[in-house]
């Protein structure tokens, strides 16, 4: 992954890690109304807890995990992960650009296409000129690939 992708993960769990007194909190409160068997804001209040103790070990496992790539070890000889990519789609003639991101980093509207999708899977591997085929729920797409760029 990027080191902004890295950083906003980490801003993430960080944000993430500082709810758990608000809830803590919440729960505290709902306790003091009395009979826990009937009190929602305290079913509520545990809930979130629940999810947010989810959220949190999913973010320490996606971080223990990361690899941040070293953008200055990239070349442009082929896609790869973090390559900004414009391709043409053949069918269509429409030319689109991509930049090829870990999953986790990925936003089709903003352009950030993760590399485990088919499209980002068919590009990763190839250079320019060459043409790729996607399979896609839709059917096989193909696509020129027309630049690869940092």
């Amino acid at each position: 992954m990027t080191k902004a992708g890295y950083e906003a993960l980490k801003k993430e769990l960080a944000d993430s890690l500082a709810q758990r007194p608000v809830i803590s909190a919440a729960i505290a409160e709902a306790r003091e109304k009395g009979d826990l068997s009937e009190n929602a804001e305290y079913d509520a209040a545990r809930d979130a807890q629940g999810l947010l103790e989810v959220k949190i070990a999913r973010l320490k496992d996606k971080l223990s995990n990361a690899r941040v790539l070293d953008e200055s070890q990239l070349t442009t000889d082929s896609v790869q992960l973090l390559s900004k990519v414009k391709v043409e789609n053949m069918a269509n003639k429409m030319v689109m650009q991509f930049t090829i991101v870990g999953e986790t980093e990925a936003d089709f509207s903003k352009g950030k296409l993760a590399v485990t999708t088919p499209i980002g899977k068919a590009l990763v591997g190839h250079a320019v000129g060459e043409v790729v085929e996607a399979q896609v729920p839709q059917g096989v797409m193909k696509f020129k690939i027309l630049e690869i760029s940092l």
